[in-house]
């Protein structure tokens, strides 16, 4: 049967109700610490919850409970820092507190299973894995040095991406899809009305890649005799009970890992640095391999925001990347790589350029900067030993009064050209803000634990990573509202 949906004042009622019968006559403690949780909770409405769910319901069978009251219970259980489902139920039947703030009367509280049930209602996949387990073993990745950011991907690899992806339907429904519906309706949405995302209409989007660790070695089972006949390190097939897991290389810690590869788009203008599309890949995947799929999707998925600036890493340096925003008219800030090369061949006559797209003059002076123009595309360069109009070189390769002139076309080379000079006033300013990857991705790993559940399924890591960003906008208007929860209920 289908579950009795309440309205969030229904709720908050409920919780008004219950708070004053268990913790009125000062049987049971309630401290100052407590009345953060009650707060979140009473301004977060997930009353649209079964609404956006109702086709993974069906009218028959037993009585199901309240989808948003059990989205509820998981998100609390995310906000106390508890990893685990199974002693999450047992904490629900202990602490009224928990039970009534899920919406549950406390000693009527679900059982393991149900928590699981719902999860599948939010996973439109047959499997709880993408990949089966039957599948060969992978060589070990070459690692890097630490610190060092991996050279960015070879440019035909990306292109070539691009070019497959583009013979793809952009349409093609994913498994998380209403999840992602249920973060964008209930969270995002909210934020967006709040100013919490920055403009809507001009989005500054940061993006970065951070390794998911999901056990210390790989998890699989023989089925060869290979070890027998001397052979310990064959290729063989084997069953892995994390198929969609791979190894791949953390160069921060200097260590190979075993797990996703999770990629994020924040919105860069966020002062509380809220995600806006989180996505999980596999480990060995490449930050700029990432990106793309990640774009891709988002500009398929988020249709009613308007991207206007890309904040990226020095690890999505490549040549298509920068194609790919200059033909959507979002202006890239990507931190420059050397270890990647595009900017051979680029020549104009007797000019050449900088590392970063400035043009030295005969003398071998970085020419000066007049401006951008956004009409043709262009920027403008002059001579720089121009005083106040007047040439002061001493071999002149111009007769006109501002020296020799050079324009250099977006079109033509994106990365080395880009509308926006690197190591500017406006770029500096503007890339000052890619850190709130790092921020985000801090919160999502410490606040909450990202890494402390022991999940085998790229079901129940994708539900945990969408509860977390829905976590971290709960905090979000936690931290904007002047509602003085506390005098209201103690009055009442």
């Amino acid at each position: 049967m289908l579950p009795m949906v309440r309205s969030h004042q229904q709720y908050q009622l409920f919780v008004e109700q219950q708070l004053r019968t268990h913790y009125g006559n000062g049987s049971l403690l309630f401290v100052a610490k407590d009345w953060s949780l009650v707060k979140k909770f009473w301004i977060t409405d997930l009353s649209d919850t079964f609404q956006l769910l109702e086709g993974a319901f069906s009218c028959r069978g037993p009585k199901s409970i309240d989808p948003a009251d059990l989205l509820r219970s998981y998100l609390l259980m995310l906000q106390v820092r508890e990893p685990s489902i199974t002693e999450w139920v047992n904490q629900l039947r202990r602490c009224p507190l928990y039970a009534i703030l899920s919406g549950f009367e406390y000693g009527q509280t679900p059982g393991v299973g149900t928590f699981y049930s719902f999860f599948k209602r939010l996973w439109s996949h047959t499997s709880v894995n993408l990949s089966p387990k039957l599948r060969l073993n992978r060589k070990k990745l070459k690692g890097g040095k630490k610190g060092e950011k991996a050279p960015t991907k070879a440019y035909s690899k990306i292109a070539n991406l691009m070019a497959q992806l583009q013979k793809r339907s952009a349409n093609k429904p994913q498994p998380f899809d209403r999840l992602l519906g249920l973060f964008q309706q209930q969270f995002l949405t909210v934020s967006a009305n709040l100013g919490l995302l920055g403009n809507t209409n001009a989005l500054s989007i940061a993006g970065d890649g951070t390794p998911l660790q999901t056990a210390t070695q790989v998890r699989n089972r023989r089925l060869c005799n290979c070890r027998e006949l001397g052979t310990e390190l064959c290729r063989c097939y084997r069953i892995y009970s994390q198929p969609d897991c791979d190894m791949g290389w953390d160069s921060y810690r200097n260590r190979y890992f075993f797990g996703y590869h999770l990629y994020t788009f924040v919105a860069a203008d966020s002062f509380y640095d809220l995600p806006l599309y989180p996505r999980l890949q596999r480990a060995s995947r490449h930050d700029s391999t990432s990106w793309v799929v990640s774009a891709r999707e988002f500009a398929v998925r988020f249709r009613d925001y308007t991207w206007d600036k890309a904040l990226l890493d020095a690890a999505h340096d490549a040549l298509p990347i920068y194609e790919y925003l200059h033909a959507r008219n979002v202006k890239p800030f990507i931190d420059w790589n050397p270890r990647s090369t595009g900017n051979k061949g680029v020549k104009k006559d007797d000019i050449t350029f900088s590392p970063t797209g400035v043009p030295f003059c005969k003398k071998g002076l970085e020419m000066k900067d007049r401006g951008y123009d956004y009409t043709r595309g262009r920027r403008k360069y002059y001579c720089p030993l121009v005083v106040k109009g007047v040439v002061t070189c001493d071999t002149p390769c111009s007769d006109s009064p501002y020296g020799r002139c050079v324009h250099t076309y977006t079109k033509h080379n994106p990365r080395l050209f880009p509308p926006v000079a690197r190591n500017s006033d406006e770029w500096n300013e503007v890339y000052k803000r890619r850190t709130t990857c790092e921020r985000s991705n801090k919160r999502a790993k410490e606040d909450f634990l990202l890494e402390a559940a022991k999940h085998r399924s790229t079901m129940m890591w994708t539900v945990r990573i969408y509860g977390i960003a829905m976590c971290q906008h709960m905090d979000a208007w936690f931290q904007e509202s002047t509602l003085d929860l506390s005098s209201l209920l103690l009055s009442a």
